[in-house]
């Protein structure tokens, strides 16, 4: 079942520098009451960060929600939404404690609300325990059928990998957190370690869950029937020359819209079959495509071939060339199996090409091993803007457990 998203609604993307100011806002009236009486004051304390929590949350959301309208396929839609989820986490833990707080006066004193956002990380990890557990299953499960199914490839077992990172990090953490005795500055420091190793898990761990959020809205949406255009990204041909069945089911998902989209509308669209011939194939993966669309009733005249392309990336980027060849303002889709949706849509903004997808239905066993390819594809771009925001949730735990300590 797909729903309609309007997508490339708005020109300007979303932008949050009023978490920034919010948070120094937070910073300066906390302090404040902690100088004039942190423990007369440990209500109003929580409240804040209560009001604070929320604020944030609310504006994530609207910022994810914003941001599917500027740009669906987008590192900032994982980041927004797998944010979100945390701090509406975070806000409920600490509206429990206000509650607790204000049922029983004199017994919690402002450190509680410290101690919730400085424990945030390393229990929202156990919180999402069994998810993570759930995933690392899945993850190893989809790695051995594809083993199976296409042999061994590095890329093949990444998944593997990754779910023992995952599990073992969360061990680590849980383990490390009691192992510690000493002075209070040794006891301090440890202290300060967990919390750097729990706040880049949690990083990653929010990322993640962004990504398959991502997927899963990606995957639903129905491109709206006004399309000029219609890529078939390519994959690759059996040794006859013909469509493998991951490809056809990209030719008929790409079919199906074309004949929709004629009956509700009247508005024809343009085939573009891209992919080229690797070494290893008889035909090009373009004309693959272009003699089985024929075979289903397409015009000739309305299939252009893009024979050069060797991955994702070129697929977009050399149909953009024939798109803007014919047309200044075109709309374009784009057919692909449904775990390469996203990814597939953040290469189509790459060169600049705006583009909706939608996806052909495949295997499970493809769906965890493809959310951990987009994941490693986004944590490996946008270096400075992550590096930023690692740096700022270290620095942030970081400060709060030097405070927790002298507070």
């Amino acid at each position: 079942m797909t729903q309609v998203i309007r997508l490339d609604t708005l020109d300007k993307k979303p932008k949050l520098w009023n978490v920034a100011a919010l948070t120094a806002a937070l910073a300066v009236a906390v302090g404040a009451l902690i100088l004039t009486g942190a423990h007369e004051h440990a209500v109003a304390i929580s409240v804040l960060f209560d009001v604070y929590y929320f604020t944030v949350a609310a504006l994530l959301v609207r910022a994810f929600i914003r941001q599917i309208r500027y740009n669906l396929y987008s590192y900032n839609t994982v980041f927004y939404i797998g944010f979100a989820i945390f701090t509406i986490f975070v806000a409920v833990t600490n509206v429990i404690l206000t509650v607790n707080m204000i049922k029983e006066p004199g017994v919690y004193y402002h450190s509680e609300t410290l101690f919730i956002a400085l424990e945030s990380a390393k229990n929202y990890i156990i919180l999402t325990s069994p998810f993570l557990a759930v995933f690392c299953i899945a993850l190893c499960a989809s790695n051995i059928s594809l083993i199976i199914h296409e042999g061994f490839r590095p890329v093949n077992v990444l998944g593997i990998i990754l779910s023992f990172l995952l599990a073992g990090g969360a061990v680590f953490i849980y383990a490390f957190d009691y192992a510690v005795s000493g002075s209070e500055t040794e006891v301090m420091i440890h202290d300060i370690v967990t919390n750097i190793v729990a706040a880049i898990y949690l990083y990653f761990e929010c990322m993640l869950i962004g990504v398959i959020v991502g997927d899963a809205i990606a995957v639903r949406h129905e491109p709206e029937r006004n399309k000029d255009f219609l890529i078939i990204l390519g994959c690759r041909v059996k040794k006859d020359g013909t469509p493998s069945p991951i490809l056809r089911g990209r030719i008929d998902r790409a079919i199906a819209f074309y004949r929709k989209q004629k009956e509700e509308t009247g508005k024809e669209l343009t085939f573009i079959p891209s992919g080229g011939k690797g070494s290893d194939e008889t035909v090009s993966e373009s004309a693959s495509m272009k003699r089985y669309l024929m075979e289903q009733g397409i015009p000739e005249e309305r299939i252009i071939e893009e024979n050069r392309s060797t991955d994702t990336f070129e697929n977009m980027k050399f149909s953009k060339e024939i798109i803007d060849s014919a047309s200044a303002d075109a709309k374009v889709a784009y057919s692909t199996t449904n775990y390469h949706v996203f990814r597939s849509g953040i290469f189509a903004r790459r060169v600049k090409m705006r583009a909706e997808g939608m996806g052909a239905k495949t295997k499970w066993y493809f769906w965890p091993n493809a959310a951990v390819r987009e994941f490693a594809g986004l944590v490996t771009k946008h270096r400075v803007k992550q590096a930023l925001i690692l740096g700022g949730m270290i620095a942030f735990y970081i400060i709060f457990t030097f405070i927790s300590y002298k507070s």
